[in-house]
This record gives C-alpha cells, sequence and structure tokens, in this order.
C-alpha cells in the first residue's frame, strides 16, 4: 500500500500532513503538533510522573490538556482520593482543564465542550478517544509516556496508518442503533486486518447517523483493532459542535486514495446483534441476538461513552414505557455519560421515570462499565450491558457474565428478565 509523493490521501494521510507540515502517507513516521489532549484519573497521574521525569516544569499548552475524574467516580478508598488531589494539584500550578468528579466521561466532555474540531489531531490517554474521529478528527488513545510527551512539547511521532473504507449502504430499521452496526462491524472484520489501520467511514448510511450514533461507530473502532474511526464533516458535524465554521477546517478523502481494504454493510437487513461473554480467554463471540433469546438476566446497565447519552437512555425508556416498566427481579443501573445528560434527563422529566420504575441512578462517569466503582454484579450473576467492552472481570467481578448490546436492547431484556429482541416489545 506504498503511495509515491503527492498522491491522493485518506482521511488520516491528510490529518497527519497538516499537522506535521508536509505531504505524508501510510508508512510513514512523523512527528506532528497535537491539537488537544486528554487524561482520566486512571492515566494522569502516572502521566504527571513521566512529566516530571522528563524534567518538565511547564505545560506547552495548558489550554489543549484536559484531565477528566471519570474512572473513579466516587473514588471508593483513600487511595485514590490521594490520586486524584495529585491531578488536582498539579491543574492548579499548571492552568490546564479539569473535569472533577461528576462532569462525566472524559470523551463525552472533550465534545460536549467544544475541545475537538473537524481536521484536528487529538490523543487521549484512553482507547476509547477514537470516539473524536466522528468530529473529523484523527483521535487516537496513547499510552501515560506519549501523553507526558505532549504535555512537555505539544508534539508526539506516530506512523502514518493505512485505511479501511467501510461503506455504510441503506437506512437503518426501527429499534436498531449503531451499536448493532458496531457490532456488525466487529463481527465481520477481522482484528488482525484491522491492526493500526484507520476504519473511515462512508455512503448514504453514514450520512444518515445522527453524530451521537457516529461517536459511538468511531468510538468502538478500537475493540474492532483499529488505530482509529473517522467520518466527513458535514451540518450534522457543525450542529452537534455548535461550530458552523467547523466546515473551513474539515477533512475530506481524494478521490482516488488507496485503501488496504473496503467493508460494506448495508443497514437494511441488519438485525439486532449481541456479543456474548467471553468462553476460556477467547474474544467475545458476535451473534444476532436471536439466538440468545430467553437467558435469565441478573443486571441491565445503561450508560458509558457508548450508550448514557440522552438519545441513548431515551430509546431505552421507550421500550420500557412499551413494556411497562421493569422486571421486579432485574437490578436497573443508569449512569448518564455527563452532568448535562444527568440534567437533561431531569428537565424532561426522563429521570423521575427512571426512579420511579426502580432504575439506579449513578454519577456520571466510568466506574460501574470498568468496574473500579459503582454497581459491581455478583458471582454468576447475568449482566447486559450497553458498554463497549465485555472481556472477563471488566465490570469488576470476573465470576459474572456480561452480554452486549443496544441500549434498546438492554431496555427489553429490563422489561422481560431476559434476553429479548426489542421488536417484539415495540
Amino acid at each position: 500500500m506504498t503511495k509515491t509523493n503527492g498522491g491522493p490521501a485518506t482521511m488520516a494521510e491528510k490529518i497527519l500532513s497538516k499537522h506535521c507540515g508536509r505531504p505524508c502517507y501510510a508508512g510513514e513516521s512523523v512527528v506532528c503538533r497535537v491539537d488537544a489532549a486528554m487524561a482520566t484519573d486512571g492515566s494522569a497521574p502516572m502521566a504527571i510522573d513521566y512529566f516530571r521525569a522528563m524534567g518538565g516544569e511547564k505545560l506547552a499548552d495548558p489550554k489543549a490538556l484536559v484531565f477528566a475524574l471519570d474512572h473513579y467516580a466516587p473514588p471508593d478508598n483513600p487511595a485514590t482520593v490521594a490520586l486524584q488531589d495529585r491531578i488536582r494539584t498539579f491543574s492548579a500550578e499548571q492552568g490546564n482543564i479539569l473535569y472533577d468528579i461528576g462532569a462525566g466521561i472524559g470523551h463525552q466532555l472533550m465534545i460536549e465542550r467544544g475541545h475537538v474540531r473537524p481536521g484536528d489531531l487529538v490523543v487521549g490517554a484512553d482507547s476509547h478517544a477514537v470516539a473524536y474521529g466522528a468530529a473529523n478528527a484523527f483521535a487516537v488513545g496513547v499510552g501515560s509516556s506519549d501523553l507526558a510527551a505532549v504535555m512537555l512539547t505539544g508534539k508526539l511521532w506516530f506512523r502514518v496508518p493505512e485505511s479501511i473504507r467501510i461503506e455504510l449502504t441503506g437506512k437503518l430499521p426501527a429499534s436498531l442503533d449503531a451499536k448493532d452496526i458496531a457490532l456488525e462491524i466487529n463481527r465481520t472484520l477481522d482484528p488482525q486486518d484491522a491492526s493500526y489501520r484507520v476504519l473511515e467511514f462512508t455512503g448514504e448510511g453514514a450520512v444518515l447517523l445522527t453524530f451521537e450514533e457516529r461517536m459511538l461507530l468511531s468510538n468502538m473502532s478500537t475493540d474492532a483493532g483499529a488505530k482509529a474511526g473517522i467520518f466527513d464533516a458535514d451540518a450534522v458535524t457543525t450542529t452537534y459542535l455548535k461550530n458552523q465554521d467547523g466546515l473551513r477546517h474539515a477533512i475530506t478523502a481524494d478521490e482516488g486514495a488507496v485503501y488496504a481494504k473496503h467493508l460494506s454493510i448495508d443497514l437494511n437487513t441488519l438485525t439486532p446483534r449481541l456479543a456474548r461473554p467471553p468462553v476460556g480467554g477467547q474474544a467475545a463471540e458476535i451473534v444476532e441476538l436471536g439466538q440468545d433469546v430467553d437467558t435469565p438476566v441478573d443486571m441491565v446497565y445503561l450508560g458509558t461513552c457508548t450508550g448514557g447519552r440522552q438519545s441513548d437512555l431515551e430509546s431505552a425508556l421507550r421500550v420500557l414505557r412499551a413494556g411497562g416498566g421493569k422486571h421486579p427481579r432485574v437490578q436497573l443501573v443508569v449512569t448518564p455519560a455527563s452532568d448535562k445528560v444527568y440534567a437533561g434527563l431531569a428537565a424532561d422529566g426522563m429521570l423521575e421515570e427512571f426512579i420511579k420504575m426502580g432504575a439506579l441512578m449513578m454519577t456520571p462517569g466510568c466506574g460501574s462499565c470498568c468496574g473500579t466503582c459503582g454497581a459491581i454484579p455478583g458471582d454468576e450473576k447475568v449482566v447486559i450491558s450497553a458498554a463497549n467492552r465485555n472481556f472477563t472481570g471488566r465490570m469488576g467481578n470476573p465470576k459474572a457474565r456480561v452480554f452486549l448490546a443496544s441500549p434498546a436492547a438492554c431496555a427489553a431484556a429490563a422489561v422481560t428478565g431476559k434476553i429479548t429482541d426489542p421488536r417484539t416489545i415495540m
């Protein structure tokens, strides 16, 4: 997949070219300026240590660095409190942006609070930083030492990745959402084929997606094994970002750009998808949801950076209403992605509805998803979750079994107490 300098370029190649100051193509190594960087309370303390070890005294650009206290929200022990206090002290000294406990998930805040724009190069010390690709940015997850280099210099080296062109055709049927598309892509695409490559989403189906649906697909590109996921910018993008000037900086792929692989997904024929719990160290198997119908469920988890936005929770609530509420045996856990989402639920009366149905409302953040705090499932309990990962122990208990599905499918299980096709309720 080598190219001649000056030839047609993919979106990833064009963004990296813009940020390194010369045309660059897949396979090259380049040093690029970084527009924005994010770290969580799970990665920031180590990044601060590396920054100090590198001789760092002053951030290259304090306003380009965001810390989000989201993984331990609220903290679960005194040691975690001490780590979070270190982050607060560092931010007070350096003047970088800090979102404290309760503000929400860092990935949601990066988009919601305007830290990402079309054409940007953004890094995050968390693998799901790839979510920002929905904004037409090249966004990747990095380690704490790489983040420290950005903190110190404002730059980072990259090997320019190849890209896979994913064409979405048709339109999603009712009661399906972007989670079903993501699971279908992850089922179809070999992780070895996706490794260190960018998923470039295109086609009529991509244009019809909401911005939040695009965020989900970009987010879960890392779970397909990819380096990043990216969409074109359009009116949907600029409206969501509240930045009507954003299209001036938008990046589009050139006609004739070279791709490592092409994949087409027909949305018209898509059915609800489900990721089964891993068995014996193997990866989760993704199947049609109907294959596991009637599997009893103990906990339903609505939230995370893939299922905790207001549109996700509205989708779930529609199913809960249609089904007459929550099954008495099921524990329903709801975690809004940010304080803004939480406030929106309250303003629309949805928060009260969830509480009246017996839902356990959690502090906006990542705790229950990654198992660091919040609601933890018991031994041998079956969970169906709107999250992006379900490897063994992901929710804090390796003896629990976690399925992944769309918010609608999760809500359908909450209604019946077992895995249920949401179309049968709606």
